[in-house]
């Protein structure tokens, strides 16, 4: 049976049992051949924060396909060390489809004339920033591929390989590896690295919500430190 003849009535989207019964005992580079080239050919984009670990999955996506759409969040607020790093990436994996994704003009000009938006009100401004742009620029796309992995918080602990969120189907093929087998593929490809890394920024996203993490704090204790908030609102809170 073909996943043509497992689409749900509405939307066309393969059905999700039939996708987790036929292909969740894959992962990595296998998970992704086969949703890339076979279920979602031309209908599903990577989304990357460029971040920490990024390479590994975008060196992955590469092999598959490097004409695959990598939808990169430009809030406006990152850091100069992770635009230049999007640049790095996208020269040395010869990626021809990528895509910066910036928030509104106008609605920024309306919600944060200033500027100063994340000193107010952290969810309202990753909404305007991240949240809002995603979901323009997922239109036309039935899947998407994230980074996240279980190690990372808690609550991503029991993080299913293949999801449905909101009408589209997630793939997370790297939920099952750690950030010593991240760390293993960095080193056997020799993949660039962000620099900041280096200087003790653990999971990297917009500038002012993003700290070093001391040692023995959790992998994602940088990101909004100070505050209850734990994701930025791109995954629904209850199946991040």
């Amino acid at each position: 049976m073909t996943a043509a003849t497992q689409l749900k009535q509405q939307g066309g989207v393969p059905d999700l049992t039939w996708l987790q019964a036929e292909y969740g005992h894959l992962d990595g580079k296998d998970l992704l051949e086969v949703m890339i080239k076979k279920v979602f050919p031309g209908r599903i984009a990577l989304v990357s924060s460029f971040g920490s670990e990024s390479a590994v999955l975008i060196e992955m996506v590469a092999q598959v396909d490097p004409s695959t759409p990598i939808l990169f969040l430009d809030t406006g607020k990152l850091f100069g060390e992770t635009l230049r790093y999007r640049d790095t990436l996208r020269s040395r994996f010869g990626l021809t489809d990528l895509r910066s994704i910036k928030p509104d003009v106008e609605e920024v000009k309306a919600e944060d004339k200033n500027g100063l938006l994340w000193t107010r009100n952290l969810d309202a401004c990753c909404d305007l920033r991240k949240t809002r742009p995603l979901d323009k620029a997922l239109e036309g796309f039935d899947a998407w591929i994230t980074g996240r992995k279980r190690f990372q918080t808690s609550t991503r602990a029991a993080l299913p390989l293949i999801e449905e969120s909101e009408g589209r189907i997630k793939i997370n093929p790297l939920a099952n590896f750690g950030l010593e087998d991240l760390q293993a593929i960095a080193n056997e490809k020799d993949l660039p690295r962000h620099p900041l890394v280096a200087d003790g920024y653990l999971s990297i996203g917009c500038m002012p919500c993003t700290k070093r993490v001391q040692p023995g704090e959790d992998y994602r204790a940088g990101r909004w430190a100070g505050t209850d908030k734990t994701e930025c609102g791109i995954h629904v809170a209850e199946n991040i």
